[in-house]
């Protein structure tokens, strides 16, 4: 076993966080339980680690050329920084919660100044209305007790989806249950109508992408395409998330 190493601990109003280092790894924790938020391989913070980071990726590849981005949630800014990385993108704008994630994240877990990024501190709820229309909006807002409210209100996931430029997609970071469908299944059918894709993941998770419109329809050819001529820069597959790419369940 590898030392657990401690390089910062601080409280804000909605309780503690901490990163932690193990070998080669940093480790965004929350609440006194220590409940893990993001991985960092410290050697490439751009390195997607977890398969529902990297299903996160694949999700964002169903938009053949997107330009703009809205992350609802940053952690450690791996899935922020890949998709600068990876995807044509121009303008990304984030919105975090806790002002002392985005600084810790700078400080200790690789997160770069890139020009095309917009950070803004706030409740995603309260910000939403006067963000950007994005290309790609990803929801990954998660407490050291679970999932946000916000990933179960029909309100907020009806705006996420609104606020989707013409031919966008929806990415939600959604809890599993123990029969391997999306927590708030039935919620989630009645809202998007039935017409989103699932990825599951081996975490638990189960990522959802939901397009601008029903009229829609997901490119699985050119999904695949894009993905395995992303292997190579990425130095690893997506094609195991692919196989189970699945219809609302």
């Amino acid at each position: 076993m590898q030392e657990e190493r401690l390089l910062a601990e601080v409280r804000d109003a909605f309780g503690v966080i901490r990163v932690v280092e193990v070998g080669d790894y940093r480790f965004l924790e929350f609440g006194e339980e220590a409940i893990e938020q993001s991985c960092v391989f410290t050697a490439d913070p751009c390195w997607l680690e977890y398969d529902y980071t990297r299903a996160m990726l694949l999700a964002a590849l169903a938009h053949p050329r997107p330009e703009s981005a809205l992350f609802l949630g940053l952690g450690a800014g791996t899935l922020t920084q890949a998709c600068l990385k990876f995807l044509p993108l121009e303008d990304v704008e984030c919105i975090e919660l806790r002002p002392e994630v985005p600084r810790l994240a700078m400080e200790f877990l690789g997160l770069n100044d890139d020009p095309r990024l917009t950070l803004r501190v706030g409740d995603a709820v309260e910000l939403l209305p006067s963000a950007e229309r994005a290309d790609l909006i990803f929801v990954d807002l998660y407490t050291d007790s679970g999932p946000g409210a916000a990933h179960l209100a029909w309100s907020f996931l009806e705006a996420c989806q609104r606020k989707l430029e013409p031919g966008g997609w929806l990415v939600i970071n959604q809890w599993g249950t123990d029969c391997g469908k999306p927590l708030g299944a039935a919620l989630l059918r009645g809202l998007f109508h039935r017409h989103y894709w699932e990825i599951p993941v081996k975490e638990g998770n189960v990522i959802l992408l939901v397009p601008a419109e029903l009229e829609q329809a997901l490119d699985l050819a050119g999904l695949a395409a894009r993905a395995d001529a992303l292997a190579p820069r990425l130095g690893y597959s997506l094609q195991p998330l692919l196989e189970v790419l699945r219809p609302a369940s």
